[in-house]
């Protein structure tokens, strides 16, 4: 019996191999079907359409699965590194002791800035958003490294991906002391990842900020969680840049845009909107949840539902629990994450959810706990832009070294005019 699909157009019929993944997925390879058939496909958000083969991450949103590299997601969860799952992504594997100290020494080194790339930031208003600043300035990297433009080995594309992960969090802290009128704070070679990136976020001169342990762990969560999701907007659009041999760094500032726009990275800012809308307008949790059941409302319940899951996201799960330990811990009483539980305790009993299969995801307390150590609003998407950067790279090296690829050049259907004769502006009414 034939793996082949069938596709019969009027009286002719074409084969098609059907391809199997790793995971049982099946994709039929229409990569000549254009030149067979004279046809395209047409699938406007790309939701039934595979633009690669790719090693990083496994996702089954119908059973909520997540897995980097074929380790499933909740086994970060007890000691979160988020240096170590960079290093899984991009390179494969899980480092070695001594693949992880040089790892982590790279990234050390690399954490100071150009000392004239602070002069750029002096020209950005204070009122700049944030993402507008990290995209600007990742790409403003390539005119200090151009050494790194070209990464036809494995050794200096090491250097260049270690330099991309430490600076992104030194360019973060800048853009958020500049938006205070703060002065900047220099990274601290004694300090590991994140507490070196509180440290530029928060210290004073002479007053250092000192990190919890639990909040050094929450924050590696949170990082971790975000840093790679298949082929979501952001990535695809850094393969998409990347597929015309732009460099790293340019191909990476394009994911930061991608991820800008609300309905990708902005997501967990909205959730705490609408928190702080429940908590302000003293409207009671089920009374919003009936108000966004009603189709002549426009209640919206941010935070449920998601492209891929089906299910309960794994992520979402894991965040809720960090919250319930970290916001006593910090002796922080915050009545949103009460009316947050509550939601989700409503939403889960409901038919109307359960049926529609929207679940809490990744953004429902993401922004709850960012909050809770101290993470202003308009930065959030900007961690998330850190925690995503090591995805990013992974697939801009994934793709740079698959042999075959090809400028991504999506086709269209056009429904346009047709042949129209030019007038003449005088002759135009």
């Amino acid at each position: 019996m034939s793996n082949d699909a069938i596709l019969i157009l009027g009286e002719t019929e074409y084969r098609f191999p059907v391809i199997e993944g790793a995971e049982g997925e099946r994709a039929i390879d229409i990569q000549n079907l254009r030149a067979r058939t004279g046809h395209i496909t047409l699938d406007p958000g790309y939701g039934n359409t595979g633009s690669c083969e790719s090693a990083i991450t496994f996702i089954d949103g119908e059973r909520g699965i997540l897995r980097y590299r074929g380790i499933p997601i909740e086994q970060f969860e007890q000691a979160p590194n988020f240096v170590e799952v960079a290093w899984l992504l991009i390179f494969g594997h899980l480092p070695s002791a001594d693949e992880y100290k040089a790892f982590a020494d790279n990234l050390t080194a690399c954490a100071n800035l150009d000392e004239s790339m602070k002069h750029h930031f002096e020209g950005f208003p204070r009122s700049a958003p944030p993402m507008a600043i990290l995209s600007a300035m990742i790409n403003a990297l390539s005119c200090f490294h151009p050494e790194l433009f070209e990464l036809e080995d494995a050794d200096r594309f090491r250097v260049a991906a270690a330099g991309l992960i430490s600076k992104i969090r030194t360019i973060a802290a800048y853009a958020y002391r500049h938006s205070v009128g703060q002065p900047y704070i220099y990274p601290n070679p004694a300090l590991r990842y994140v507490p070196n990136f509180l440290h530029m976020m928060f210290s004073q001169p002479y007053a250092e900020h000192l990190c919890d342990p639990i909040v050094r762990d929450a924050i590696n969560l949170v990082l971790l969680l975000h840093a790679d999701h298949e082929q979501n907007c952001s990535t695809s659009t850094v393969r998409m840049v990347g597929s015309s041999q732009a460099n790293l760094f340019a191909s990476c500032a394009a994911g930061v845009c991608a991820l800008w726009g609300p309905l990708h990275g902005g997501a967990n800012a909205a959730v705490l909107d609408m928190l702080e809308q429940i908590h302000q307008g003293q409207i009671s949790p089920e009374e919003y949840v009936r108000l966004a059941k009603d189709k002549d409302s426009k209640v919206r319940l941010m935070g449920f539902g998601h492209r891929v899951y089906k299910n309960f996201d794994p992520r979402a799960k894991m965040l809720g629990k960090v919250a319930e330990r970290l916001l006593p811990t910090l002796g922080y009483k915050d009545p949103l994450l009460d009316i947050a539980r509550k939601l989700e305790e409503i939403a889960l009993e409901d038919p109307y959810f359960v049926e529609r299969k929207l679940y809490p995801n990744v953004d429902f307390y993401s922004g709850i706990i960012m909050r809770a150590i101290g993470i202003p609003t308009n930065m959030f998407t900007v961690m998330f832009a850190i925690g995503r950067l090591p995805g990013w790279i992974a697939h801009w090296w994934e793709q740079a070294q698959t042999q075959g690829s090809r400028i991504a050049r999506p086709r269209q259907i056009y429904v346009g005019p047709g042949v129209t004769d030019h007038v003449p502006r005088d002759a135009r009414s």
